[in-house]
């Protein structure tokens, strides 16, 4: 149990509008990632990877309520009554210095709940996220899309935030972000970039890309593809010329095709494949690990997909089950397996065999990798 400072225990009172700032200015002070607060449950914070509640009384629903409901205005609070839960941004002031939360409310078993998120303040490089240095290549495309997938807490935005801010340092560009809520705030440095809330600064994401296209943008950030017409415009502005960046909920970069294509009815499949195998440049599948090292305490397992043209022809012939094969004889041009990402960060004692193992899409092979015996994927012809 995380010892509640005195501070804090003191001027606690659920009944009071924003009292939830001190929960929130408690998370940065301990070096919270993650806030959860549930009815019948102290708040709980996770650390380091590990859910580690407060000492302090479980939050009754009226408490919940009075905690949470003033942090929305009325367009979440509509949507929240409507849909049954939420998403905004919260900036909450500790020790003279914003900091960022993204914030979703939600509705189980009939009761209101949250999990706040804390998004870094800087944007840290490609290595000191121990990404591989072809994550460097992706962001030099003139246009298409680059995709990051992986589960909720696998890091995506942060990974996104590193290779715009990498643009942003090298490149001559216009950056536009379309974001619900805004993570990461970028400060301009060679690029300009203009940075758009839905429901604060543009009414929905229909209208936001319909302007887009009027402002001129040469990268765009489109969030999570989350439905049809997200990928549909999101892939059309690819076709158009520009450099589409977007996050998806899927367990690796060969599996984010089917996840995509599920998009769709089963008419549009053939030109869904088409339209991808046209205008996609790369997937990227994360995973994030604790380490058995003090820091970094948790590093990326990635799995990166390129476009070459074996690639392209396997997703426009629906031979999906190849691509891990074409990532394996891909290697020379950047491309990995999680098992190669495994690999590397196991010899260099960064995590441990036995959590390597237990994360690993092949037990086995990654077994004869750490032994030194290179294993040769079926044949992808």
């Amino acid at each position: 149990m995380v010892q509640i400072h005195d501070w804090v225990k003191s001027t606690f009172d659920p009944d009071a509008d924003l009292e939830i700032n001190k929960i929130f200015r408690m998370a940065v002070k301990q070096g919270c990632s993650d806030i959860h607060l549930q009815v019948g449950r102290p708040p709980i914070f996770r650390i380091r990877g590990t859910l580690t509640p407060l000492d302090m009384p479980a939050l009754t629903e009226s408490q919940m309520i009075k905690l949470t409901f003033p942090m929305m205005d009325q367009r979440n609070l509509d949507i929240f009554h409507r849909d049954g839960g939420a998403d905004f941004s919260k900036v909450v002031d500790y020790k003279g210095e914003p900091w960022r939360f993204r914030v979703n409310l939600l509705t189980q078993m009939g009761k209101v709940g949250m999990v706040a998120r804390k998004v870094e303040r800087s944007i840290p490089p490609f290595e000191k996220l121990y990404l591989p240095p072809v994550m460097e290549d992706l962001c030099k495309y003139d246009q298409g899309m680059v995709l990051l997938a992986g589960v909720t807490g696998s890091g995506k935005s942060t990974t996104i935030a590193s290779m715009l801010d990498w643009i942003n340092r090298n490149m001559n560009r216009h950056i536009l972000t379309i974001e619900d809520p805004i993570e990461f705030v970028y400060t301009p440095d060679k690029c300009l970039i203009n940075q758009r809330e839905i429901g604060m600064d543009v009414i929905d994401f229909h209208v936001a890309m319909k302007h887009a296209v009027r402002e001129d943008p040469d990268i765009m950030l489109v969030g999570e593809m989350r439905d049809q017409e997200t990928f549909e415009t999101a892939i059309h502005a690819a076709e158009t010329g520009h450099l589409v960046f977007g996050t998806i909920h899927a367990s690796n970069a060969p599996g984010t095709i089917a996840r995509i294509i599920d998009l769709f009815p089963a008419a549009m499949h053939n030109a869904v494949r088409a339209a991808i195998a046209m205008n996609m440049k790369a997937i990227v599948g994360q995973k994030l690990l604790k380490t058995i090292v003090d820091q970094p305490g948790r590093v990326p397992i990635v799995e990166v997909m390129k476009f070459n043209p074996t690639v392209r022809k396997l997703v426009m012939e629906g031979e999906d089950e190849k691509l891990s094969g074409a990532i394996r004889i891909g290697r020379e041009e950047g491309m990995q397996l999680f098992n190669d990402s495994l690999y590397d960060f196991v010899t260099r004692e960064l995590i441990s065999r036995e959590a390597a193992f237990e994360v690993s899409p092949n037990i086995e092979e990654l077994k004869m990798k750490l032994k030194g015996i290179e294993v040769k994927g079926p044949s992808i012809l």
